[in-house]
């Protein structure tokens, strides 16, 4: 497969994930723009050979060498296909009932944060919040305090760019630790690689799963559904807000408010999905020393409250995990990989075989891929037929027409459209998707 050779070719063909480490190490050279719209990186001064040289090094979106980078983080070049590197996987939640109410499933990598602030393990943790001052934008910052660890609490659907506050990473005094998707961590991984001065301070790294992210014109559609066209005047936005799986809520400072169920607010996603989601491999954060994410199975979903699963990958993690097992901070059974590959089935046949076939339509059409360094094949035509639709589908919803169109339709109506159509295709598509996995 064709590999991209320049920064411009990862900008230029849909292969930035918006990390934001090009923008944190190129001293202002390079900056996002239009932030409510395409948020790219954008070359304001041309970058010095050893600038360049940096930012390229540490650009996930080109590709991250998978087999290389297990031995280079975990000193051992195994794991497994779907779920990579693991000593244990496990189910469970927090047992403090604040934090998983306000978390965005079990409240785990929330706990973890707490947990290693009140024992003086970290200083701080850098974390995703939403800006003060533009309420309808991400933010990322370091966490110093529970509260503050709080406000950045739940799942952001649209797009972060954690890494670019690497500077003040680097100026902070004191341990740190990071949370961030997939790319954002490689990102980090690369850099630590490196021994670069910015990421010295991160001790521990966490993350959750990752599906996919929403370009700002999901809010802004969602707003026009509700006859809102000012997303200026948004006071509060959530993804998950209130107890598990959380509504997507929309806080106006005229006093109005939208809410949505997260499973029928998911109708954005074919509409306003960042192409950049359909090309990650990535589903549970293979790189972290804790990942975690919604437990996906009938068993924990109709208890409801919020139910996570959790990988240790390194002994450093295992240990915090032991740790607040044995101190009653967390409430956490042992899963088998079998379990836990079919609880995520969905999701690691969408990245672990979806995006090579996807990545396999690109080369078709001339187009450079990131390289992961390994490469699944030996899929069922089926299987590539789907993803054919699949491909056929968001292209169509991703135009202006059907976003016009979809915005006609108020969303409560639309939802429950979605959600019924998804848990159809999820039906009639359950056999190819399972098929080999």
């Amino acid at each position: 497969m064709k590999k991209p050779e320049t920064i411009h070719d990862v900008i230029r063909h849909d292969l930035c994930n918006r990390c934001g480490s090009c923008v944190g190490l190129s001293a202002g050279k390079i900056v996002f723009e239009d932030r409510t719209g395409k948020y790219l990186p954008v070359i304001k001064e041309p970058l010095d050979d050893e600038t360049a040289s940096l930012v390229w090094n540490a650009c996930s979106g080109k590709g991250f060498d998978f087999p290389v980078q297990k031995v280079s983080v975990f000193g051992d070049p195994e794991g497994h296909a779907y779920i990579g590197h693991y000593q244990q996987i496990y189910t469970g939640h927090t047992n403090d009932p604040v934090i998983r109410l306000n978390s965005a499933s079990g409240g785990i990598l929330s706990s973890i944060l707490v947990w290693l602030l009140d024992n003086k393990m970290i200083d701080g943790a850098v974390v995703l919040g939403m800006s003060e001052t533009e309420p309808w934008l991400t933010k990322p910052m370091i966490a110093t305090t529970k509260e503050e660890i709080m406000q950045a609490a739940q799942s952001k659907y649209i797009i972060s760019s954690v890494n670019e506050i690497l500077p003040e990473i680097g100026r902070f005094n004191g341990i740190l630790a990071y949370v961030g998707l997939p790319g954002q961590v490689q990102s980090i991984r690369l850099l630590q690689e490196m021994n670069h001065p910015f990421v010295r301070n991160i001790k521990y790294i966490f993350g959750p799963f990752y599906g996919n992210t929403l370009h700002f014109s999901s809010i802004k559609s969602f707003l026009k559904s509700f006859g809102e066209k000012d997303y200026t005047q948004i006071s509060k936005l959530y993804f998950r807000y209130g107890e598990w799986p959380g509504n997507m809520r929309v806080e106006m400072k005229n006093g109005r408010s939208f809410e949505l169920p997260k499973f029928h607010a998911n109708y954005l996603i074919p509409f306003h999905i960042l192409k950049n989601s359909l090309l990650c491999t990535d589903l549970s954060n293979e790189y972290t020393d804790i990942s975690g994410g919604d437990a996906w199975a009938p068993v924990y979903e109709e208890r409801g409250k919020g139910f996570s699963m959790v990988i240790s990958r390194c002994a450093r993690g295992q240990e915090i995990l032991d740790r607040m097992i044995a101190e009653g901070r967390l409430n956490l059974e042992p899963l088998s990989e079998k379990e836990a590959v079919e609880m995520h089935s969905h999701g690691y046949d969408l990245k672990k075989r979806g995006t090579f076939i996807r990545m396999r339509f690109r080369s078709w059409l001339g187009k450079p891929n990131p390289d992961y360094g390994y490469l699944l094949k030996g899929f069922p035509f089926s299987r590539y037929l789907m993803e054919m639709i699949i491909s056929t589908l968001f292209l169509v919803l991703s135009t202006g027409l059907s976003r016009w169109l979809v915005e006609r339709i108020p969303p409560k109506t639309i939802g429950k459209i979605f959600e019924k159509a998804r848990k159809a295709w999820k039906k009639s598509t359950h056999k190819i998707k399972r098929e080999k996995l």
